[in-house]
């Protein structure tokens, strides 16, 4: 559920506080782990660590992420992939292809 819009944007204190003290440019990992903190103007070019529950995923601010949450760029869960038979025969048909076009490179240069 978004926030009410005469709220405004919620943005952790701590978080406002510790970009406040850096220096435009400046290369320092900030930590968070407020993942529902609103990027805002101020941030932008810093870099921001933020906790995924495992570690923290270095994420650098761009103008385009202004007004989106910090989770956004750091994904909590890692997808794996699909399984099953259909999958299995799929996987191993492109390892042949790509093992045959490797072949075929070595073979050119061989030539050359």
């Amino acid at each position: 559920m978004s926030r009410s819009l005469k709220k405004g944007a919620f943005t952790d204190p701590k978080l406002l506080a510790k970009i406040a003290k850096l220096r435009p440019g400046d290369k320092t990992v900030i930590k968070t782990w407020s993942r529902v903190s609103v990027i805002t103007p101020e941030m932008v070019s810093f870099t921001i660590g933020v906790h995924n529950g495992k570690l923290h995923i270095p994420v650098i601010i761009v103008e385009n992420m202004v007004g989106h949450k910090l989770g956004e760029f750091s994904p909590s869960k890692k997808f794996v992939r699909h399984g099953g038979k259909m999958q299995k025969d799929m996987e191993t048909k492109q390892a042949g292809t790509e093992k045959s076009a490797m072949i075929a490179a070595k073979a050119d240069t061989k030539k050359k």
